[in-house]
């Protein structure tokens, strides 16, 4: 039995991608061809996924705290820290 798993680009959701190397770790990287841009399917760590740090802030501003929003994100709270830190410092 062949299991096939469609990918596509988190960035523009095209299908034209090629292998593109192996983390440290051994996961598999992909690139895509349209837009350039390197991803993994699958990360071990759940503020990798793209759109987090929005998360982060959608959360900040409804008044949740640092731990429930690492809580409700199953990330850790310094990441949350550090991303209000690093977009305080920015504006």
């Amino acid at each position: 039995m062949i299991h096939k798993k469609d990918i596509c680009c988190p960035n523009c959701n095209c299908n034209n991608i090629v292998k593109n190397g192996h983390r440290p770790n051994g996961d598999q990287r992909w690139r895509c061809k349209q837009c350039k841009k390197s991803f993994q399917v699958e990360y071990r760590y759940n503020a990798n996924y793209p759109g987090i740090f929005q998360k982060i802030e959608n959360q900040i501003l409804n008044s949740s705290g640092v731990r429930d929003t690492a809580r409700i994100l199953q990330i850790n709270p310094n990441t949350v820290v550090n991303h209000l830190k690093k977009k305080s410092q920015n504006q």
